[in-house]
């Protein structure tokens, strides 16, 4: 159950019902998660910034670290919604539930992306250097390291919002990974 409310359109600023206007506009719906942040005047517009960001990683390389991510953040929301964005973005389903535990086999470089995102996550940025050397030898740069790390922010963010809000989840449902796994 949810403790905090989805809060309608009628409910929030007016800076953020214009947000609303173009959520709905672009996706089709204000996700309850994104809606949630409008609680506050500004974090919705201040999250989205950070989101939406120019970032060094393509659409697809942002993915594996968001389920890589969400999943050691156990964070049903958002696995649900990068389960279908992923989709979205070309992954099949056994490659999403091999992300979300923090691996790619079918993909050397995107294998090495993923167990940094999965390793900073669980050690909270106390990165194993074995998990670092192993990509940057997969051909990722410093770059790219700096855009994964605040990638990795940008996803726990959520991550704790819906952790905290429980607010309901309103994309497809994830599997819990162990019962696909066991």
């Amino acid at each position: 159950m949810s403790t905090i409310n989805v809060p309608k359109r009628e409910e929030v600023s007016v800076a953020n019902q214009a947000i609303f206007d173009n959520l709905k506009n672009a996706v089709g719906f204000v996700p309850n998660l994104f809606a949630t942040y409008a609680h506050s005047e500004n974090a919705l517009g201040n999250y989205l910034g950070l989101s939406n960001a120019k970032t060094s990683l393509k659409a697809k390389e942002k993915e594996v670290v968001n389920l890589a991510v969400s999943q050691v953040n156990n964070c049903i929301y958002c696995l649900s919604a990068h389960t279908a964005i992923g989709k979205m973005n070309g992954f099949t389903d056994e490659q999403i539930l091999e992300l979300r535990a923090g691996k790619a086999p079918f993909d050397q470089k995107l294998d090495a992306l993923a167990r940094l995102a999965k390793n900073i996550t669980e050690n909270r940025g106390a990165t194993d250097e074995q998990v670092l050397e192993n990509f940057f030898a997969a051909g990722w740069t410093k770059e790219n390291l700096i855009d994964t790390i605040v990638l990795v922010g940008d996803k726990t963010i959520s991550n704790y919002v819906h952790s905290t809000t429980k607010v309901p989840v309103d994309f497809p449902l994830a599997q819990p990974l162990e019962a696909v796994e066991a």
